[in-house]
């Protein structure tokens, strides 16, 4: 499988080469992926990251992954896109609206919607418990923690 990915921090060499991932433009990332996954943080800059022109560029087999967040993807061109064939499908863990579903998207056949428990497995949810003892510990013994996502609060 050939993995696509863009983001604003490109990931070092040596884990590009150990996932097979290859850092491409935006552009690229849309018009050349089976499916595209997002994994990006909520904030003014991934606001409606997708709309209407980003979906326009997908392929027509294309499916659509949001597991982030939902106000990322304007759920209105997302259903005129499903609707209109530009698109193959959509999986959705979040909605623009939660916990209200656009009600075009309940009546999709080529649409899968999770209430936010995409990630509820057995396996997910014990990794998720140790990475947050392993967070817990690293700050008990004044390390700093492995997944910290605010250091500024470290000083």
């Amino acid at each position: 499988m050939r993995i696509l990915y863009n983001s604003r921090h490109r990931a070092p060499d040596d884990l590009e080469k150990e996932l097979g991932a290859e850092f491409v433009d935006r552009e690229t990332l849309l018009r050349d992926s089976d499916f595209l996954s997002i994994h990006v943080p909520l904030c003014p800059e991934t606001l409606h990251t997708i709309r209407a022109r980003e979906l326009a560029m997908m392929k027509r087999s294309a499916f659509l992954i949001n597991a982030a967040r939902g106000n990322i993807v304007d759920e209105a061109a997302l259903v005129e896109a499903l609707q209109a064939g530009r698109i193959a499908g959509a999986g959705l863990d979040v909605f623009e609206n939660e916990p209200q579903v656009h009600p075009a998207l309940l009546a999709m056949n080529n649409v899968v919607l999770t209430p936010h428990v995409g990630s509820a497995t057995a396996e997910t949810r014990l990794r998720m418990a140790i990475l947050a003892g392993d967070n817990l510990l690293a700050a008990l013994d004044g390390r700093r923690p492995p997944n910290l996502v605010n250091p500024e609060v470290l000083g």
